[in-house]
Parts: C-alpha cells; structure tokens; sequence
C-alpha cells in the first residue's frame, strides 16, 4: 500500500480552549513546572550537601525527584510553547521520544516506589541486619538497576509504533504524544499493538503493587505485635501514600485527554512534600539553617527537635 508519511505531529492541547485564554494557561504550565522542578531539586540538593542525608532510603527518594524533574520536563516546556508562542509542532522521531520517555518515566516510578517498599520492609522487619543488607551500594546498584530495566518495554513498543504507518492526520489531540494519540493515527489496525502495549503497561504497574501491597501486610503484621500506636499511625501513613501514588500511575493508564494530564503532572508536584520535605531529618536540617541564618546556634540537639515537632 503506498502512503506519504507524516514528517511531523502537532499538539493540539484542549480544543475547547478559546485563544484569549492561551497566555493564562500557558503562565500556569511554566509555574507549575517551576514549582516542580524547584521542590524536587530541592531534595536532590539537600543530598548532596548533608551527609546525613546519604544513606539508603534517600537514595531512592533522590532517585524518584529525579524521575519526577524527567517527567516534567519531557511533557512542560512544549506544552507551554504551544500556548505561548502558539508552537504545538513535533517533529516524527521527537514525538516517538517524548511518548517513550512518557512511558518510561511512568515505568520508572513503579520500580522506584518498590525499591522504596522493600527498603522499609527490610528495615522495619529485619532492623538488626538492614544497616548490612541495605548499604548505599546495595541500594545504589537497585536504583540503576530501576533507570535501565524501565527503558526495556517502553523501548519495544516505541520501536513498534515508529514503524506504523503514519498517513495523516497529524493532530495530537492531546497536550503531549502517548500511546492512546498516536495509536489513533495510525493508518491501519493497532488493535493488537495497543493490546500488547496495555498489557505490558497493566504488568509494569501491578506486579509492583501486589509487592508493595504484599510488603506493607507483612510490616503492619510485625509492627502490630510490638509497636505503639504512633508508630502503627506513621506506616499507616507511609502505605497510604504509596497507594495514592499506584493510583495515580493507574488513572494515567486509563483516563483519556485532558483528565490525564492532571493526574499525571500532580504527582511529581506533591511528591517530595509526601516522601520527602515533611521527614524529621529534614525538618531539624531546615531548623539548622534557620538558626544559622539568624546568627543563633542552638547549644543542644533537642532544641532543634523542639522546633521540628511544633511545625
């Protein structure tokens, strides 16, 4: 079958927009990536300055500002050109790329809130050989680990989508390139490229989550046994936000046009304020600075602990 190939897409975002609304919407895009960006790279900072800081557990959460920061990044800076400057266009093989590093970075952060649930599940039921099984090696090598192995199925279906038939239209009907926009302008049948695609997506998500879920079962068991109930409060706290975190990742997968963009920028925005900036270790760092902005040193650590509590 002959066909001309389209050499480029364009974002068309949210129709229904009228043009004297795009500087407004625009200003929102480029703030809300500000505001992501500076938050994550806020912890990503703190870790490099603070020894303290550099041990496991934040090694994961680095790993996940990280991941968050990509994400916006691929997706923000365009959509805000396209109602800036009116510039929705994409080149093919940019558009491929910005719908595998999309599904990439969604890929990347279910293996990331596993790894994490696996450092609390080693930490909270096997507290006297964690500092030997969790090591900042052990844990360094996870995270890579994660960034490789995310690329794998994101990678195969990429490759399968670029060599689809791309006869025209071009419009994304949406605010960046994914699987669900594209697969609508393939010129011929994609039921069973997209079934392979949503079934590996549906496996990168759930098995994580079963193992996550899994994990929690066995620390609320433990912790049930001995802890005190504000201790019991904290993990349930920690479950729940590793939950709305799944579910969040799930409604990107099924939800359809603008609703998916909420759900998938929102994350990134909430989560160093969720796994990250509200931790004790954190606070007392913040109260440090404070007290030495101020020209005060606190003479013991309880006073740094003291202001930690109240906030």
């Amino acid at each position: 079958m002959n066909y001309t190939q389209v050499s480029e897409f364009v974002i068309v975002g949210f129709p229904s927009l009228q043009p004297g609304d795009f500087n407004l919407v625009a200003w929102f895009f480029f703030f809300l990536y500000v505001a992501t960006v500076g938050g994550n790279l806020l912890l990503v900072v703190l870790f490099a300055l603070e020894r303290s800081l550099q041990k496991p557990m934040y090694i994961v959460m680095v790993s996940l500002a990280l991941s968050d920061i990509g994400f916006a990044t691929v997706v923000l800076p365009k959509l805000t050109a396209r109602y800036w400057w009116n510039d929705g266009s994409l080149g093919f093989h940019t558009c491929h790329f910005q719908r595998h590093m999309i599904h990439y970075f969604g890929s990347l952060n279910s293996l990331i809130l596993l790894t994490m649930a696996l450092d609390r599940y080693v930490a909270i039921c096997f507290p006297l050989r964690y500092p030997m099984v969790m090591t900042n090696q052990t844990m360094t090598g996870l995270t890579v680990f994660c960034w490789v192995v995310a690329h794998i199925f994101p990678g195969i279906s990429t490759i399968n989508f670029t060599m689809m038939p791309f006869c025209g239209p071009n419009q994304i009907l949406q605010a960046f390139c994914d699987t669900l926009s594209l697969k609508a302008l393939v010129c011929r049948d994609t039921g069973e490229l997209y079934s392979k695609a949503f079934t590996v997506a549906m496996f990168i998500l759930y098995v994580p989550l079963s193992f996550i879920i899994l994990s929690y079962i066995f620390i609320i068991i433990s912790v049930l046994r001995m802890a005190s109930g504000q201790v019991t409060h904290y993990l349930f706290s920690k479950f729940y936000t590793h939950f709305i975190s799944f579910y969040y990742s799930y409604l990107i997968l099924t939800l359809r046009h603008s609703t998916i963009l909420f759900y998938s920028l929102f994350p990134p925005l909430i989560n160093p304020f969720i796994y990250c900036l509200r931790t004790k270790e954190i606070k007392q760092i913040f109260a440090r600075w404070i007290w030495r902005q101020k020209g005060i040193a606190p003479k013991k650590q309880g006073q740094i602990e003291a202001i930690t509590k109240s906030q």
